[in-house]
């Protein structure tokens, strides 16, 4: 099989990511390449999630053999919901259909929404040269736009993006199948496709690898983690958070449980790893707080050491539809740990799944001390914190597993080449 991934928002193993943990997309190109097959991942010169210029024209390089990554040159954009990042996608679908045009057609294109502009552009191509196009649902784009603006400006906001929404309908209803990270994620793609839903359309949970990083590494984790306070057995109950330092998730609600925490003396520690547009905001509001930790950006092998030095994980998403649809990357991280999450809102898809797996807790949004209680209960009750522990492994095994959870996409990728040969022909 000869797949094209299409994904810009990830962190791509070159240049300055070349330590970055592989996500969504780069685990899937990596499952099709270990079992045979050519993968060309299609994603941008700009990185998303340090702002940062990769690369100043369009570039190809070969990661391994079997596994090309091919970046699109876009314009550099500082916010994420911004008129800037809207032409950065603009400009990445023109080049790509530019490119297209020179290379030789795959067997089946996986896009991911957003982009849409790469959606509409994919399903494009693909319907042109009749290639499948799976359209991977991971952001219900761009309905959420409206939500970051005053309620009296969101009619306007909807009005002027009107052209998003008919490029998405049209992405979708060209699509041969819709997938998503969870059963709500593709039923939102479906109701843009006009068509009801059907076996091709599936759910693939975003997953995360069983591997474990090298003994030198997990070392060299380690003392980075003891300079910093972040101890092995030490008696403090320790809590993480590793993402993206935006503004969507409600750190500032952690940050003051804290502060509620410390004031009373309870021994604990919150360490909040990431870099962001929020970061100067975070480390100013804590700069008092002995109880917590912004070391900034962290590698996969120190993450991997902070999880297994953690009682609990942090997940603090906001209480919008787009995240209550949601069973996130940090979760899963967590739980593969065999880490309790900690998290809110107490409603929506992830909070059921805790509950129902007996592997986390969660707590009202912005609610400072129901997250103080939380933590201060879970820390009073080692037993009740260790059955959770257990149950949070378990939950990963079965679910979550990246070696398992893509190999099954792989096998899906090719029945919908097998089943869409037959109907051409």
């Amino acid at each position: 099989m000869n797949c094209w991934l299409i994904q810009t928002g990830e962190p791509v193993p070159v240049g300055i990511h070349t330590d970055d943990r592989l996500m969504r997309t780069g685990l899937i190109a990596q499952t099709l390449v270990e079992k045979g097959h050519a993968v060309r991942w299609w994603s941008s010169t700009f990185s998303h999630s340090r702002k940062e210029q990769m690369f100043e024209r369009d570039t190809v390089i070969e990661l391994q053999p079997g596994l090309a990554v091919h970046l699109l040159h876009g314009r550099a954009y500082n916010r994420n919901i911004s008129l800037a990042r809207i032409r950065n996608h603009r400009e990445l679908a023109r080049r790509f259909l530019m490119q297209v045009a020179n290379l030789p057609p795959p067997d089946i294109i996986v896009c991911s929404l957003p982009t849409i502009e790469l959606c509409d552009a994919a399903t494009a191509f693909g319907a042109e040269r009749g290639i499948p196009v799976v359209l991977d649902m991971r952001d219900m784009w761009p309905d959420i736009f409206a939500d970051h603006f005053h309620p009296l400006l969101r009619p306007g906001i909807r009005a002027a993006t009107w052209p998003l929404y008919r490029q998405a309908r049209r992405a979708c209803r060209r699509a041969t199948a819709i997938i998503g990270i969870t059963d709500e994620f593709v039923d939102w793609g479906i109701a843009r496709t006009g068509r009801s839903r059907t076996d091709w359309d599936r759910t693939f949970p975003l997953a995360y690898p069983a591997r474990v990083p090298g003994d030198l590494e997990i070392e060299a984790a380690g003392r980075f983690w003891d300079a910093q306070g972040v101890r092995a057995g030490d008696g403090i109950f320790q809590l993480c958070f590793a993402g993206t330092l935006g503004r969507q998730l409600d750190l500032d609600t952690v940050i003051e449980a804290s502060r509620a925490l410390e004031a009373i003396g309870v021994d604990h520690q919150m360490v909040i790893c990431g870099t962001g547009e929020r970061l100067a905001h975070y480390q100013l509001r804590a700069q008092e707080l002995k109880s917590v930790l912004l070391p900034g950006w962290v590698g996969a092998s120190q993450l991997h050491v902070l999880l297994r030095r953690s009682q609990a994980g942090l997940d603090p998403m906001p209480s919008r539809y787009d995240f209550l649809a949601s069973i996130n990357n940090k979760a899963i991280e967590y739980l593969s740990a065999g880490l309790p999450v900690i998290s809110c809102p107490r409603e929506g898809a992830l909070h059921r799944f805790l509950q129902k797996e007996g592997c986390g807790e969660s707590y009202a949004y912005g609610d400072v001390q129901g997250l103080a209680r939380l933590v201060q209960a879970l820390r009073g009750h080692p037993e009740r914190l260790r059955k959770m522990a257990d149950q949070a492994a378990k939950a990963y095994n079965a679910c979550f597993v990246a070696e398992k959870v893509y190999a099954e996409l792989e096998a899906h990728l090719q029945l919908i080449i097998a089943r869409a040969s037959r109907a051409s022909g």
